[in-house]
């Protein structure tokens, strides 16, 4: 924040300066040093603490009654984005994490979850895949819903978006990417660069969700992008350029390990004649040729680069930014593969000069297009026999080797692409009709596109095989959507001596419109016509659907403050959805907070050692609409069967009235502590948040026609933890300044209840008491030494091993704890800092995917550690040249669950300030990041973060560029 320490000599210009102080996007304090008219300049001050409001980046008024001339300390306070309002940090009665554009700005990553990986206590964010484009996995204070991509078709767990006071939809579900992207989720936030945000916070606890009631069970995730600043125009160029490559934990055999391997399995099986199909070992393939095919397949360097150029400026009342972006970046499948993004953005803000009207406008417009093969190949990179042909024959073309390859870059001609536009506006008016009553609206419109090709010609196939352009596919979906809202607001500030309320009340609206269809073609004359499916021989039209959304709320606010020092909370919300049973279309939900700000009494103001201490607490209730669209309705799918001429019908879902809302009931207890003059500072939190009401398939007769009905059952879910994080100064001098902060979270989570669970489809999925992150596996007690085959414990006593009966071992797969350190050191015009990231977990490893040993499969070498007379206490069951039964159950056994923990250089950024004085340039910094850069870690698997998948992994990256400004 700029500070401004305005020396006035008389109470005359005091007076007159005053209504000109303030600017967009800065928070002022008024330090008055006056000489004479003692008298008047205490009279002056009084009036200052109950006229002047701190203005905050968004130019939203912030009560300023706690600013006092000359109090520097207020003016470092931190101002949280709550929403609908702003608060203080020391103010404040709610949970809400930050991240400022300090932390976000340049580092080489497409969205800036991946900035902000631990650096929230409570906030676990996960990536899904090193592939530009993909989604993310955050989880605010654990899953509350049973609903997941695993066993629905939404996601129960997901958060609300919210950019600059506009909602936007949650992860668009991909049609074609599954096989490149997991979960084929495309995050929101994707579309927004980076280096466009101001800050990025977090709403937990009850206190911050309850007032988006409906929407506010999984916290809320506020993003704030910059706005323009009072002073010249100034011109600012952002450029960097990066090298990315795939590391694997894995250690995979060479030749000589996997030939051996083969050949024993064969042994085993008393074969001595190699099948003609076992052409790594039967002659056909050269058994000494090594291929490191990780280095083949997924070992090029992408790149990728950066561009941004903005302008800036303004006067006492408007400002105005206007942002140019250009983000390129490749991948380390080879070839042309290519993720683009072109972003636009704006921002004008005015505020008149009685400081009686503000206006404020921010535009988003985001073109992305992912150009991409359409299933990753990095399993293949770890499954491929080392002694494998080469990609190539000696003219360029595919090498088939006869007809005995399966060439696995033959996948590079199947390709999966997508476009997407997306368009966000925000528009914020504020009026204040009478003093401290202000009227606000504000509204926002967001216009989002999608378009998916996936393309699957016949030059994937071996020519031999015969196939031909009349064997090609194209599938290409549509989607789009366009939402309004329109929120109405009024808000009242009363002071009178120690007492303070803040009052706040409105209404929303928003309305939501989305599209999707989608078409296939087979068989074209060419390839070359692939991309217009009119052309193709048979054309198949898969759906043409249109929904609505609508949504409605009331929302309030109070805020009552005595002396500074208690300050009580209450929201409250009624909400109405379109997407529930006409029994239950609303709901209400509201939340409590309360603060103690011990610091402030008489018995330790003045403390040496105690600079700020607080006490909060709150409670309250908050739900989630993130169901879909039509799920309460009898709905019905067209049948691809055709009879007489008429296309048939199939219902799909079943007419329940009753279908209602999941409710979260949180709780939270808190200590904020500041020492030292704030050179240290603590918080630690414990929450325990419960959802019931959850909706989940309740199971049918199978009479009935359907297997289940999505219904609201008794079951509850409980979220416990324990939040710790710390910040100190530890060393503040003229030329060096050194900060950390470290933040660790211990996360809960536990089926409460589930009614008739024992009875249902569930049963094998969850257990009471249990988390709801569990998986269910058979134990595995070694090998039989008389069959050389896997031996599990029967539960049952039946004699056979079934899932029903033995899949009864409970493994959780979930986190204990995790956080991150982070460390800001800076020596003239020099800075460098970094950020450590850690989790405890266990995970699946790499033996829930690991193919038979002995089969024609490369292995890490840990399957070396084959069971034998000679080694007894051997993992792996004697080799075999074909699968047995019996390895489909070792991949679901607890052999597949191990510790997966890790400690991650995630990142490193060196800046230096070249001196510019007497030159054109305002600035001129150079810096030099590194993203990804060590891990630590015991976990048998490919990346600990991604457990037993075979994607690939978040990349290490390292980038430099030169951010100059005029």
């Amino acid at each position: 924040m700029n500070i401004e320490l305005i020396k006035l000599k008389h109470y005359k210009t005091m007076k007159k300066s005053y209504y000109n102080i303030g600017s967009m996007g800065c928070v002022f304090m008024l330090a008055v040093i006056c000489s004479k008219a003692e008298a008047q300049d205490r009279l002056f001050k009084k009036e200052l603490r109950k006229e002047v409001s701190a203005v905050d980046s968004t130019g939203t008024a912030v009560s300023g009654d706690s600013i006092r001339p000359g109090d520097v300390k207020g003016i470092d306070e931190v101002v949280l984005n709550a929403g609908y309002y702003k608060v203080r940090d020391r103010e404040g009665t709610g949970s809400i994490s930050k991240v400022g554009s300090a932390d976000i700005e340049n580092q080489p990553v497409y969205n800036v979850l991946a900035a902000a990986q631990g650096r929230m206590a409570g906030v676990s964010i996960t990536q899904s895949s090193g592939v530009a484009g993909a989604g993310f996995d955050i989880q605010i204070r654990g899953r509350n819903s049973l609903r997941n991509r695993g066993n629905s078709e939404v996601d129960g767990n997901v958060p609300l978006y919210i950019i600059d006071g506009v909602p936007v939809g949650g992860s668009t579900i991909s049609r074609y990417a599954g096989g490149v992207l997991p979960n084929a989720d495309l995050n929101p936030l994707n579309a927004i660069n980076p280096n466009d945000i101001e800050s990025f916070e977090i709403l937990k606890d009850a206190d911050a969700t309850a007032i988006y009631g409906s929407r506010g069970a999984n916290g809320v995730i506020l993003v704030t992008t910059k706005k323009g600043k009072k002073g010249n125009v100034k011109v600012t160029l952002n450029s960097s350029y990066g090298l990315s490559h795939a590391i694997s934990n894995l250690k995979m055999m060479n030749t000589e390990q996997y030939i051996s391997m083969r050949k024993q399995a064969y042994a085993n099986s008393n074969i001595t004649v190699y099948p003609a199909t076992a052409y790594d070992v039967n002659g056909k393939w050269d058994v000494n040729r090594f291929t490191d095919w990780r280095k083949e397949l997924i070992g090029d360097q992408a790149t990728l680069s950066a561009n941004q150029l903005s302008l800036s400026g303004g006067s006492e009342t408007t400002a105005f930014l206007l942002s140019l972006g250009h983000n390129e970046q490749t991948t380390v499948f080879g070839q042309d593969f290519k993720y683009r993004t072109n972003t636009v953005s704006g921002n004008i803000n005015h505020r008149s000069l009685d400081r009686k009207f503000s206006f404020n406008m921010s535009n988003q417009f985001s073109a992305m297009d992912n150009n991409l093969i359409s299933s990753d190949i990095t399993r293949s990179a770890h499954l491929l026999s080392p002694n494998a042909p080469s990609l190539y024959s000696p003219d360029g073309s595919l090498n088939w080797e006869s007809g005995t390859f399966t060439n696995p870059v033959a996948a590079y001609e199947n390709s999966y692409s997508n476009d997407q536009l997306q368009f966000l506006t925000n528009m914020s008016t504020e009026y204040e009709a009478f003093r401290n009553f202000r009227i606000k609206l504000n509204g926002g419109i967001t216009y989002q596109t999608l378009e998916e090709w996936s393309l699957r010609p016949n030059t994937a196939f071996n020519p031999a095989s015969g196939t031909t352009p009349a064997n090609s596919q194209a599938s290409k979906s549509n989607n789009n959507r366009f939402s309004m809202i329109v929120e109405p607001q009024l808000s009242y500030l009363w002071k009178r001596e120690k007492h303070q309320i803040d009052i706040l009340a409105g209404a929303t609206y928003q309305r939501d419109k989305a599209g999707q269809g989608a078409i296939q073609g087979i068989g074209f004359e060419s390839n070359s016509f692939i991309y217009n499916i009119g052309a193709a021989q048979t054309k198949v039209i898969l759906d043409h659907i249109n929904t609505e959304y609508r949504y409605a709320a009331f929302f309030g606010r109070v805020n009552y403050q005595f002396d500074k020092k208690y300050i009580l909370n209450i929201t409250g919300r009624r909400d109405g959805s379109s997407r529930f049973g006409p029994n239950n279309k609303y709901a209400n939900f509201g939340a409590v907070g309360a603060a103690w700000l011990f610091s402030e009494e008489h018995w330790l103001k003045n403390s040496s050692w105690l600079s700020f201490g607080k006490l909060r607490g709150s409670y309250g209730t908050s739900g989630s609409d993130n169901i879909g669209d039509f799920q309460y309705l009898d709905t019905f799918t067209t049948s691809t069967l055709i009879y007489n001429g008429v296309t048939g019908l199939i219902p799909s879902k079943l007419y329940n009235p009753d279908f209602s809302w999941e409710r979260t009931v949180k709780m939270e207890a808190a200590l904020e502590l500041g020492l030292f003059k704030n050179r240290l500072n603590l918080s630690g939190a414990y929450y325990r948040n419960r959802s019931g009401n959850q909706l989940v398939g309740y199971q049918l007769p199978a009479v009935t026609g359907f297997t289940s009905v999505l219904s609201n059952l008794d079951a509850v879910i409980q979220n416990t933890g324990l939040e710790i994080e710390v910040s100190g100064k530890i060393v503040q001098s003229k030329d060096f300044t050194w900060n950390s902060s470290f933040n660790i979270s211990f996360p809960r989570n536990k089926l409460i209840s589930f009614p008739g669970i024992e009875g249902s489809t569930y049963a094998n999925t969850y257990v009471v008491g249990q988390p709801v992150s569990i998986i269910k596996v058979y134990q595995l007690n070694g090998i039989n030494p008389a069959t050389g085959v896997y031996q599990f414990t029967d539960f049952n006593g039946d004699g056979t091993i079934s899932a029903a009966g033995d899949r009864q071992l409970v493994r959780n797969i979930g986190q204990k704890f995790f956080g991150g350190l982070s460390s800001n050191m800076a020596y003239k015009n020099l800075n460098l800092s970094f950020l450590i990231q850690f989790v405890k977990q266990q995970s699946r490893n790499y033996n829930a995917a690991i193919a038979s040993p002995g089969n024609m499969n490369n292995l890490p070498v840990e399957a070396l550690n084959v069971w034998s007379a000679e080694n007894l206490t051997g993992l792996y069951m004697p080799y075999r040249p074909t699968p047995h039964p019996s390895h489909t159950l070792f991949q679901t056994s607890d052999a597949s669950v191990s510790d997966a923990s890790f400690i991650r250089l995630k990142n490193v950024q060196l800046n230096y300030s070249i001196p510019v004085k007497q030159t054109v340039f305002r600035e001129v910094k150079v810096f030099l990041q590194g993203q990804n850069l060590i891990t630590l870690t015991k976990f048998f698997g490919i990346d600990p973060e991604l457990g037993s998948a075979t994607f690939l992994p978040p990349l290490r990256t390292v980038s430099f560029g030169l951010q100059l400004s005029l």
